[in-house]
């Protein structure tokens, strides 16, 4: 087994424990708000209305309960991990607009042709080779069908990255009730840093601000759990998350710097 293929596996066992361990969605952080935000000004989501989605990476069934919520006709699920029960039971109430897919790490699940919509939100970049993943989202779209990925970005994050990328040199590693124990001592020093963004210009004081100081403890601990969980995580420049759109066929990819920290990107299909 090659390098990339165990770290990808890895992460997929990660965040299956993470999910089966913390499987609520809730608040701000669970809503079409926060999905508008993640497409930025690339999309309106009111497009989403009457269609048929892909949703890559479905994990708990976040996306795929704001998709529905903003009026997706259909949403295909693909979730490889363990987490994949916590998916069905948090999208149980509206089972009869989910087709379920439960991924096998071999490719060729998503039907080609298939979708008016396909996205990628946080999934992309746990992965060391994501192009294969990439070019099959790609062949699951109709014509003239959209993609959105997100992913971490470099640009905007340097200071954050100075102390979380050694940091995870440890915590990647740590045992889940060991991280569990850290990461409650990290997310009190969180809402403290919130507070004082509320009076003071610090770095990411308006993401504080206006995004994760609305979100609830709960959120706020799985979040820095997201973080510092994972085998593998890449955080794109620019120019490397537009390759990763035009290497997988899309054309007009587009970009949008979402609070100056991640990339969301928008490719389409050709016609």
């Amino acid at each position: 087994m090659s390098g990339a293929t165990t770290q990808t596996q890895r992460c997929i066992e990660d965040f299956g424990e993470q999910w089966s361990q913390y499987p609520e969605n809730e608040g701000l952080y669970a809503s079409v708000e926060t999905l508008q935000d993640i497409c930025g000004d690339l999309l309106n989501i009111g497009e989403f209305e009457g269609k048929t989605i892909a949703d890559i990476g479905s994990g708990s069934g976040r996306i795929v309960n704001m998709l529905l919520d903003a009026g997706a006709k259909k949403v295909t699920a693909l979730e490889p991990s363990a987490a994949f029960d916590v998916l069905r039971r948090n999208t149980s109430d509206r089972a009869d607009r989910i087709v379920y897919l439960r991924a096998i790490g071999g490719g060729g699940e998503l039907p080609p042709n298939s979708f008016d919509f396909a996205l990628s939100i946080g999934v992309m970049h746990h992965i060391p080779d994501p192009a294969p993943a990439m070019r099959e989202m790609f062949e699951s779209l109709r014509g003239g069908g959209k993609a959105i990925v997100w992913l971490y970005g470099r640009e905007g994050n340097g200071l954050y990255l100075f102390f979380v990328r050694p940091l995870r040199v440890l915590t990647s590693r740590m045992p889940h009730k060991v991280l569990h124990a850290f990461v409650k001592f990290i997310a009190i020093l969180l809402n403290g840093y919130i507070c004082l963004c509320s009076h003071v210009k610090l770095p990411m004081y308006l993401y504080m601000r206006n995004v994760v100081g609305k979100w609830s403890r709960h959120i706020r601990f799985v979040t820095i759990y997201d973080q510092l969980n994972p085998a593998y995580a890449k955080y794109y420049r620019r120019d490397e998350a537009e390759k990763l759109m035009s290497d997988a066929g899309f054309i007009n990819v587009r970009a949008y710097h979402r609070h100056n920290y991640s990339w969301t990107m928008l490719g389409e299909k050709v016609v």
